[in-house]
């Protein structure tokens, strides 16, 4: 069984954001930057299941400029056998990034493709709903629990009840949730390896996607700073205020 794995190259989460001085965008001058980590998660629940002989080969893929690649090599090192890059300098939509991910799917075919279920830029968690519509697949959203068996992948889900356990017949597609697993880290011999391993390149124009983006960003700001609270002398004057002023009650 072969295992698609999608991922994106975002933001550090333990940086702060900071917003370009016009407005016009998020700053990513000399920002460190990383795997999204939902990806991380799908990465780590591809592995496993090939370490566990259930699936035989691990694809990891990824959209975006040059330097994307570093992340790619991470899932290299982490474990994956091979991976693919699109090549492209566009501001991808997440409808982009699905269509040019059913054109992936179609050439390698795989029986699973693990994602995450948003990632932490533009958290829009759409990539994979999307693909799984282009491409006729069944989907399981917001997996915890992941169980594949003969022909079909069993997906427990956090819904807001409690858990929901959906049955897959393969091929399907499955987006992750932190509880999911814990990833690994990757290790230095892992990390050499990773160098020698191939890595496919393809330009996102030969895909016969249109990338002419359908939203406009008019403008990014920083959100608003919270004001200090306040000490009330009763419980009376605690009503008052939110009744008044924050008009909750």
């Amino acid at each position: 069984m072969k295992v698609l794995v999608p991922i994106k190259r975002v933001i550090d989460y333990n940086v702060k954001v900071r917003v370009k001085a016009d407005k016009t965008d998020v700053d990513l001058a000399n920002v460190k930057m990383a795997m999204n980590p939902f990806c991380e998660i799908a990465i780590e629940e591809a592995i496993r299941l090939k370490e566990a002989g259930t699936a035989t080969e691990v694809v990891a893929v990824t959209i975006g400029n040059k330097s994307s690649q570093e992340q790619l090599r991470t899932a290299l090192a982490l474990g994956a056998d091979k991976a693919i890059y699109i090549e492209t300098e566009e501001k991808l939509e997440s409808l982009h990034v699905a269509k040019l991910l059913s054109k992936i799917v179609e050439q390698e075919s795989p029986e699973l493709v693990i994602l995450g279920k948003q990632s932490i830029d533009s958290d829009n968690n759409q990539t994979g709903q999307m693909l799984a519509a282009l491409t006729g697949r069944g989907q399981g959203t917001f997996a915890s629990k992941v169980d594949v068996q003969a022909g079909t992948v069993n997906v427990t889900r956090e819904v807001d009840g409690g858990l929901q356990t959906v049955a897959l017949k393969l091929p399907a597609i499955v987006t992750t949730d932190l509880r999911l697993n814990e990833p690994r880290y990757a290790s230095l011999p892992n990390i050499m390896k990773a160098k020698r391993k191939p890595l496919d390149v393809i330009a996102a124009d030969s895909l016969g996607v249109d990338l002419a983006p359908r939203v406009q960003l008019v403008e990014v700001n920083e959100p608003e700073k919270r004001s200090g609270g306040i000490i009330v002398e009763d419980v009376a004057t605690l009503v008052e205020k939110l009744k008044t002023e924050a008009k909750v009650i």
